[in-house]
């Protein structure tokens, strides 16, 4: 069995990776929905997205509307494939434990 992975099994960077995956290949959320979406801070949620960034699972857009930052955060193929790797090892050790 593959092995899970560990960068993104942490628990927030398991719904970001979700959120995200669940959208279409060319969409993207913004810093503030995501944020709103999982009760975290500016900080908390910029610490997870520089981690899956630096992995190069998400891109990070930084533009300005109205002279105001925003930020669009978007799964890379590369983060898709993690991703859904994941899921399937989380599924087979689910379905290793049913009865």
């Amino acid at each position: 069995m593959e092995k899970l992975n560990t960068l993104i099994h942490q628990p927030v960077r398991l719904q970001i990776m979700a959120a995200l995956a669940a959208l279409k290949a060319e969409e993207q959320m913004e810093f503030v929905y995501l944020r709103n979406l999982f009760n975290l801070t500016d900080g908390n949620l910029g610490a997870h997205l520089l981690r899956l960034e630096e992995e190069g699972y998400i891109r990070v857009e930084k533009t300005f509307v109205k002279r105001k930052p925003c930020s669009h955060i978007q799964i890379t193929a590369r983060g898709k494939e993690a991703f859904d790797e994941h899921v399937k090892v989380l599924k087979q050790i689910v379905k290793g434990h049913t009865l």
